[in-house]
């Protein structure tokens, strides 16, 4: 089943001179359960392309589909909405509340929504991710693999329909970074969750199951499961 889906996406910044189209008709479909990575050089529209896909910022022309709901025909409040409850997000700056402990901030976005935790799901999620017992410590008290550990976990307890991570290992050194990575995809291997990764590091995206390759703002490999 296709979970994530985009037709003709485009983005266009400036006009005249300065124009610059980031994303020209990218067309890009994930299915449930698929762990995909998007490799680019800096510059190439990654990073336009994901916050497209996480309801972040708007196209010039175009449609993102999230479980065939048009995300883009939601008013700001409705998608912010909408983004909190199917889209988690996974950033290399971690973004973790400094005053809350680990527990907290996994549950903080389930909170803010107004809904009941699921206890079990969340002891789950923390003990797979090897959390268990630093739920009461802060981000402070925390190595930079610990915290975006945490990242990851914030990310499922909602049970989103993707989760999105953008360069999750950028801060990392390298055996940290295939740590985390390694524990991503067994988390996304366990709950049959579907991720979308960007990165420019290509031993990274080596772990995920569908490498999409995007230059100068076109999709060129990868846009469709078997391509």
């Amino acid at each position: 089943m296709t979970v994530l889906k985009t037709e003709a996406l485009t983005k266009i910044y400036g006009e005249g001179q300065s124009k610059v189209t980031a994303l020209d008709n990218a067309n890009l479909n994930v299915e449930q359960g698929e762990f995909a990575a998007i490799v680019g050089t800096s510059g190439s529209g990654k990073s336009t392309l994901l916050h497209m896909l996480g309801g972040l910022d708007r196209p010039t022309s175009g449609k993102v589909y999230v479980e065939n709901k048009d995300i883009f025909s939601l008013k700001d409040e409705a998608l912010t909405i909408f983004r909190r409850r199917k889209i988690g997000f996974v950033f290399q700056s971690f973004n973790l509340v400094p005053t809350l402990n680990v527990y907290e901030n996994i549950v903080f976005p389930i909170q803010l929504d107004g809904n009941d935790v699921d206890d079990k799901f969340v002891s789950e999620v923390i003990g797979i991710l090897g959390l268990a017992d630093m739920q009461n410590r802060l981000p402070n008290q925390l190595s930079g693999g610990q915290q975006q550990r945490v990242a990851i976990a914030r990310a499922l307890a909602a049970k989103p329909a993707i989760v999105l991570a953008d360069e999750p290992t950028g801060n990392l050194d390298s055996k940290t970074s295939q740590d985390v990575l390694s524990l991503l995809k067994v988390t996304g291997q366990k709950f049959n969750q579907t991720m979308v990764m960007i990165t420019h590091n290509e031993a990274i995206a080596q772990m995920a199951d569908r490498i999409v390759r995007i230059e100068d703002g076109h999709i060129i490999k990868g846009g469709e499961p078997n391509d």
